[in-house]
């Protein structure tokens, strides 16, 4: 019988000796940055460390500076191509990637071959958490762009001795055809483009329930922690959901066991600390801050992610150590939305929404009108009663939220669909 575990060493080890294994790598991390990084030198130094022996304790790395990524997007632009943190020579790096430049531009990582193997490495934490081995196929529902998370998906399911199926350079309707055609057994893809393919298939007269497919490993967005979405994927699929975060300048951090009771944290690997976004002090919610162990070539120390999560240090029944965050990403600290007073993630809209079978694609928009704010969500929907469907999620939001939006039905297909992470709140107040 197969492991439950990639490292069972490494994700069954008592609290005491993993923090001191997470000591020895920050350690390295930060002696490492000191020798040959100037963005880092610069910032380590300002805070007082000089030699990696300055930091003796995990508090001690606590009191470092934090990195946000307007940073290193400043660094990369005074420093073109690549900034200044990388610790080794740049004929030393072999991969480039970047992130996907919604929010402005693109930062570009680089890694070496090292660094490179490390990130495949994590993916095993998260394939075997959720019992993909031997014997699986796994589909990548992706193009192949420049984005790492789903090519260094795609390449670390080797290390678990699955047969990985690329699906780029196909339509929908080629993807999902594949799937039955090869026999296909785990889905790799965003939340929101897997909802997108059960429309497809739906038009195709294809029924996914009846495909080899039995897991789906999703990231890229919360989605697949949204209880709505989840059981919107589960039932369109027939599949088992798992939900993975991760970030480019990061590493994928995060993964689901089949507990399934919440996103573990990935800590033989990493170093989590949660700050409450106002006062910066330690606590079960708020900012998720993240240091890497594994990327030494590239390394980020106290990144502030910008992910609000919940943590919890009660145990798990599937023998892991690391803490879980139950719901895995929140939302976003600065996506939080103020309506009328009412404090409201975009993951709370999904959730509402999402409960009802029949909504296709949705956007929110919000405005001011007469000095009051309004939202508006507008859905496509399945069936002919758009107007009954809009007054019962109107309804639904003023239950769950305490304020009512106005909901409106858009003419089928014309709002927009994803395949990487899907934008849909639109605020025009500012």
């Amino acid at each position: 019988m197969a492991s439950p575990y990639f490292d069972a060493d490494g994700e069954t080890a008592p609290r005491e000796i993993l923090e001191q294994r997470q000591l020895t790598r920050a350690r390295r991390v930060i002696e490492a940055a000191l020798a040959h990084g100037a963005f880092y030198q610069q910032k380590l130094r300002s805070a007082g460390v000089v030699s990696a022996s300055d930091v003796s304790s995990l508090d001690d790395l606590r009191r470092l500076p934090f990195t946000t990524k307007a940073e290193l997007i400043a660094d990369q632009a005074a420093h073109p191509p690549f900034g200044s943190r990388l610790t080794e020579p740049v004929e030393h790096y072999v991969r480039l990637h970047q992130t996907s430049g919604t929010t402005g531009r693109p930062l570009r990582i680089v890694d070496t071959d090292e660094s490179w193997d490390w990130w495949l490495r994590c993916w095993g934490y998260i394939y075997r958490g959720a019992a993909v081995g031997p014997g699986d196929r796994l589909f990548a529902a992706f193009s192949f762009g420049p984005f790492i998370g789903f090519w260094s998906g795609f390449e670390g399911a080797r290390l678990v001795g699955a047969m990985r199926i690329p699906g780029g350079g196909q339509t929908t309707e080629q993807r999902i055809q594949q799937i039955f055609d090869l026999g296909a057994t785990v889905l790799m893809s965003t939340p929101t483009y897997a909802l997108r393919m059960a429309e497809t298939a739906r038009s195709m007269g294809a029924d996914l329930r009846a495909s080899p497919i039995r897991k789906g490993i999703h990231a890229g967005e919360p989605g697949a922690s949204i209880p709505s979405t989840r059981a919107q994927l589960e039932e369109a699929w027939g599949m088992e959901v798992f939900d993975h975060p991760g970030m480019t300048e990061v590493g994928p951090w995060g993964f689901e066991c089949l507990e399934h009771a919440g996103v573990h944290l990935l800590e033989s690997e990493y170093i989590f600390e949660v700050l409450d976004p106002t006062s910066g002090k330690p606590g079960d919610e708020g900012e998720l801050i993240i240091t890497n162990l594994g990327r030494g070539a590239n390394p980020v120390i106290r990144y502030r992610t910008g992910d609000r999560v919940r943590l919890t240090r009660e145990p798990c029944g599937c023998g892991r150590t690391f803490r879980r965050i139950p719901g895995g990403v929140i939302g976003r600290i600065d996506d939080m939305l103020i309506v009328r007073g009412v404090n409201v993630f975009p993951s709370a809209i999904e959730n509402i929404v999402r409960r009802f079978d029949d909504v296709h694609e949705f956007t929110v928009e919000l405005y001011r009108e007469h000095e009051m704010d309004e939202m508006e969500i507008c859905l496509e929907t399945a069936r002919g009663d758009g107007d009954g469907l809009a007054r019962a999620i109107a309804i639904q939001v003023h239950v769950d939220l305490g304020f009512r939006p106005r909901v409106s039905v858009a003419p089928a297909g014309t709002l927009p669909r994803f395949e990487l992470k899907a934008r849909r709140v639109f605020d025009h107040r500012s």
